[in-house]
C-alpha cells in the first residue's frame, strides 16, 4: 500500500473505531461527525437503518459503556480515490457478526456511508 493508501485505511479505522466507542454513540453530535448523510445500514437482524434511525437508537441511552464491542481482524482496502472498504469482526457481548464498512471522504472528513453486519456462530 502507498503512503496515501495507509492514511486513508487508518482514517476509516479511526472512525469505525470511534462509532463503536460507547461515549461515542451515546452522542449524536459525535455520530452525525462520523456517519455520511447518505448512510445506509444492513443490521445483522436484517433491519434497514438510515441516519436518523441509527441517532434514535443511540441517543435512546441503549449504549452500555460497560460492555464494549470487541474488534479483531480489522482489515482495510482503498477501492478508489477517497473509498475505502473495511471488513472485520466483531463480539457485542456474545452476539458475534462479520461486519463491513465503506467509508468516503468528504469536505468534512472521512465519514462512514454504507454498513453490513452478518451474524455468525
Amino acid at each position: 500500500m502507498t503512503g496515501d493508501s495507509e492514511r486513508a485505511v487508518q482514517a476509516a479505522i479511526d472512525g469505525e473505531m470511534r462509532l463503536l466507542d460507547p461515549e461515542v454513540r451515546a452522542s449524536a453530535a459525535l455520530v452525525l461527525e462520523l456517519l455520511d448523510p447518505e448512510f445506509t445500514e444492513f443490521g445483522a437482524s436484517g433491519r434497514r437503518w438510515d441516519v436518523e434511525s441509527i441517532l434514535a437508537v443511540t441517543s435512546a441511552g441503549t449504549v452500555s459503556s460497560e460492555s464494549p464491542v470487541k474488534v479483531s481482524e480489522m482489515s482495510g482496502v482503498v477501492l478508489a480515490p477517497g473509498v475505502v472498504h473495511l471488513t472485520y469482526f466483531a463480539d457485542n457481548q456474545g452476539r458475534r457478526a462479520w461486519r463491513s464498512s465503506l467509508w468516503r471522504l468528504t469536505e468534512s472528513g472521512w465519514r462512514m456511508y454504507f454498513h453490513q453486519a452478518t451474524l455468525t456462530s
